[in-house]
């Protein structure tokens, strides 16, 4: 199997290009990430706007036009949702290998 080097993602990184599949701007982002994780992953201000920096630069997510000019909105790139979906392919993996060995 050849490695992606942008894999693993963190969790803070996969909630985010998970809610990302629509166009949100950064505090709609910390909202769906803590719904989506069931409040288990909560993004401080400094912490995502770090983690959107990081993804603007490595393409895996771009700004799209929004009808509030005020905010910036953003939404994944084809690119994203190809890592997101190898990232989800790796944690099947591990589950099933996982679950084999464990007998569950």
């Amino acid at each position: 199997m050849n490695r992606n080097k942008n894999l693993p993602l963190t969790e803070t990184v996969y909630y985010i290009l998970l809610a990302l599949n629509k166009p949100l701007h950064g505090y709609a982002i910390m909202q769906e990430v803590e719904r989506l994780s069931c409040g288990d992953v909560r993004l401080a201000a400094g912490t995502m706007y770090g983690a959107i920096e990081n993804l603007l630069n490595k393409k895996l997510i771009m700004p799209t036009l929004s009808d509030d000019v005020r905010r910036k909105t953003y939404v994944i790139t084809p690119l994203g949702k190809e890592i997101l979906e190898a990232d989800y392919q790796r944690m099947k993996y591990i589950i099933n290998v996982s679950g084999n060995i464990l007998g569950v």
